[in-house]
């Protein structure tokens, strides 16, 4: 082992969502003064840059949807709509001085851990290099669009688009438009578009369930009570914090109580449709939960009206002028729009990771993804992930669990502090045992229940969901316990 002295590692993070952002925040706060932030794109903002489609829009409530250490007193409405969130964003980077850090344009397409400088060799698509003692991971799950793979598609004519890359330039009044998949974007776009187009065909694979959406806007008083008391800020975050935490429990272990949410799922849409083959439709056949619930106050409505067709025949391929069904059915289409979600288990993809002696990442994820506390990875030395295996939220904000692993990352890296040249790798034995442990808590769950979700791997292994409270997921990953980890000299040092 080298010797002890203390020596700040220099740094480097693929991504500046909010995930990139937040974590190079702490490490400026922390001292750490090489750093390097790759973005693909040429503006920051992940997942909230990308998704500007109409009404795009947060799930999780605006004030336990931004950073604890960096909290917004005048958010315009309950729940943040894109514009605003990434506007939060973009101040965080301007007031935390970012900027000189990031390198924009720049699509990470490999990293190479060097045995022998125990430094990570990252090459992005420019074909520059950077080298680096720790990588950090922050490109979200929500990164990559998924498009199914439909004959004939690419002889279509007419525009086509993901919502994840919506054509604003494209006109869609009195359009014939296809809506391909009916998930959390679309239950957003549709609304908003329904009443400009001429006649709108939604292909449902299945149906979701859609509860409706406390939404409103924040008057100018309570801003103003937000600013002046930050204590009742803090207080409002908390109670927000508790109420979404509790429902952790109908997910895991009470799936019962979820019956209460289906219950008032099935009376909003009974409320609002009254076509009676598209309330059919509308009515999910799969326990509650199984997949994300979604919120709405204009779902429903929009798909009420006339000139909208809810189709759940299968897609048997798309031609030049529109799309045929597995009944033989075609329909003319000037526009198709997928809603179909993203890949959000295949983590990293699609950087080639290449670790210790060679392996890579996808060798060693063969039988799905695994993490030791959804950050590390054994084989990789020195590399950390955010928002890796098994951390995403179905009941509260991914951004609390966000800055717990902030905490771990800067804990592993004080360790590595008093070793420089040294590169810690998490023990195969300690990521088994944490990885069965979590998957055991998976069990009896209501994503156990038996659907198909994007929760679930090609294996059919939930790879995406932490099982419990983020509470429990904080405490975890307070301290990095170094007994976890093995410390490496570069080879031949």
């Amino acid at each position: 082992m080298v010797h002890a002295r203390t020596r700040k590692p220099s740094v480097l993070i693929i991504g500046t969502g909010f995930g990139g952002i937040g974590m190079a925040i702490k490490l400026k706060q922390a001292g750490f003064t090489d750093l390097t932030l790759l973005e693909k794109a040429g503006g920051v903002g992940g997942t909230w840059r990308d998704n500007t489609y109409p009404g795009a829009a947060c799930d999780v409530q605006s004030h336990l949807y931004s950073y604890s250490f960096e909290p917004k007193h005048d958010w315009s409405r309950k729940f943040g709509a894109q514009p605003e969130i990434l506007e939060y964003m973009e101040a965080c980077v301007t007031k935390y001085q970012l900027e000189p850090h990031i390198q924009f344009n720049q699509a990470v397409t490999s990293a190479t851990f060097d045995d022998h400088s125990n430094q990570w060799r990252v090459v992005t698509e420019t074909g520059d290099t950077f080298n680096a003692d720790v990588l950090i991971t922050a490109t979200g799950q929500l990164n990559r669009p998924a498009i199914p793979n439909i004959p004939g598609l690419e002889t279509f004519r007419g525009a086509c688009f993901h919502s994840a890359r919506w054509q604003h330039h494209t006109e869609l009044r009195n359009k014939r438009v296809a809506v391909i998949g009916t998930g959390a974007s679309a239950i957003q776009f549709v609304p908003e578009i329904t009443p400009l187009v001429g006649q709108l065909d939604l292909y449902q694979r299945s149906a979701a369930w859609v509860l409706p959406k406390p939404d409103r806007p924040f008057h100018q008083f309570e801003q103003a009570l937000f600013k002046k008391l930050p204590l009742w800020d803090r207080l409002y975050r908390g109670l927000i914090y508790w109420k979404n935490e509790s429902r952790a429990l109908a997910f895991t272990r009470f799936s019962w109580i979820l019956d209460l949410f289906a219950h008032q799922a099935r009376k909003e849409a009974r409320r609002w449709v009254t076509d009676p083959d598209k309330l059919h439709h509308l009515i999910p056949d799969y326990r509650i939960g199984c997949k994300r619930i979604l919120i709405s106050n204009d779902w429903y409505r929009a798909v009420n009206q006339p000139h909208v067709n809810l189709l759940t025949d299968g897609i048997a391929r798309i031609d030049e002028t529109g799309i045929v069904s597995e009944t033989g059915e075609h329909r003319p289409a000037d526009i198709i729009i997928f809603g179909t979600g993203f890949r959000a288990s295949e983590f990293l993809s699609p950087i080639h990771i290449a670790g210790r002696e060679g392996l890579t990442l996808n060798d060693a994820w063969t039988n799905g993804s695994k993490a030791f506390k959804g950050i590390s990875v054994s084989g990789f030395p020195n590399l950390f992930m955010l928002y890796g295996p098994n951390t995403n939220l179905a009941h509260n904000s991914i951004l609390f669990m966000l800055e717990s692993q902030y905490r771990y990352v800067l804990s592993a890296l004080d360790a590595l502090s008093r070793y420089p040249g040294a590169a810690m790798d998490v023990r195969e034995d300690r990521q088994s045992r944490y990885c069965q442990v979590v998957q055991r808590g998976l069990e009896g769950s209501v994503w156990d229940a038996g659907c198909s979700s994007w929760y679930l791997d090609e294996h059919g292994r939930n790879t995406v969901n932490w099982p419990g409270f983020t509470f429990s997921y904080r405490f975890a990953t307070r301290s990095v316990d170094t007994a976890d980890y093995q410390f490496l000299d570069p080879v031949n040092a």
